[in-house]
């Protein structure tokens, strides 16, 4: 059986994280060991399905991109990192829980783009790299599972290896926004294809991309696979339709620290 559907950007995150919450290590992890959510609009949709709790979710991020460029919301605006252990809360940050972190645990790390070979970038508007500069290289050097939920809004064409050689704060003469460098991070990256495939064991196939009047950011695909499935995937996008989208926790850029953007001090 073959159905069609089209997610908005909003829509899609929120069945990637679903996808997220389902995945075997995400839930082993919950039971056996340690989650640590880090900061992003995706990852707020995951918080929320893990807990089972509304977060605000234009508060648990960094980074973003809006209308005016790239911002960052003012650390005094942010959420805590949610951090589990055994099925529990914590009141402990992700650069420090990593440290005790291994493997079987989990670090979920949002995206701000994602290229054909399944490479993630992270954009670094800290000049000392944020958080993915602190806790990359411990998960790579212990194995810890490194997912990285992404919807293909963020897919971006060529190399984000050879986009990393050329960006970078300080090489940046003119910038609509925070000028930022880019960080190529490896590890499950979860895709509306593959939530697709771990939520209702349908595969996926990109029909088409982008839209107007709301559509904007979309995606649309051909769900294909046994009638049972594509059915229950079918009633899945039908019941998450209407997501409502992020607003993030803008900050006032007369106060702004990021003396590089255009706006700082404005």
């Amino acid at each position: 059986m073959k159905a069609q559907v089209t997610l908005t950007s909003a829509e899609a995150k929120r069945l990637v994280a679903k996808a997220t919450a389902a995945h075997p290590k995400v839930k082993m992890a919950l039971k056996e060991g340690i989650v640590a959510i880090g900061l992003g609009t995706t990852n707020a949709y995951v918080v929320e399905e893990i807990l089972g709790e509304r977060v605000e979710r234009g508060r648990y991020l960094a980074g973003f991109v809006d209308a005016l460029g790239t911002c960052v919301v003012p650390k005094e605006l942010r959420l805590k990192e949610v951090v589990i252990e055994r099925g529990k809360r914590i009141e402990e940050s992700i650069t420090a829980v990593v440290e005790r972190m291994k493997p079987g645990d989990v670090l979920i790390k949002g995206a701000n783009a994602v290229d054909a070979r399944g490479i993630a970038g992270v954009m670094l508007a800290s000049d000392v790299g944020g958080t993915i500069a602190g806790i990359y290289g411990i998960a790579k050097a212990r194995g810890i599972d490194l997912i990285i939920p992404v919807t293909l809004e963020k897919l971006v064409p060529g190399s984000l290896d050879e986009v990393s050689k050329e960006a970078g704060i300080n090489v940046i003469s003119r910038s609509i926004g925070i000028p930022v460098g880019i960080f190529p991070v490896a590890g499950d990256v979860i895709t509306e294809i593959e939530a697709f495939r771990i939520l209702f064991g349908v595969e996926a196939l990109a029909l088409g991309a982008g839209g107007v009047g709301g559509g904007e950011g979309s995606r649309t695909f051909l769900l294909k696979g046994d009638a049972e499935k594509v059915e229950e995937a079918f009633r899945a996008v039908k019941a998450i339709k209407g997501e409502s989208t992020v607003t993030p926790a803008r900050g006032k850029c007369s106060e702004c620290e990021y003396s590089q953007c255009p706006r700082a001090g404005r």
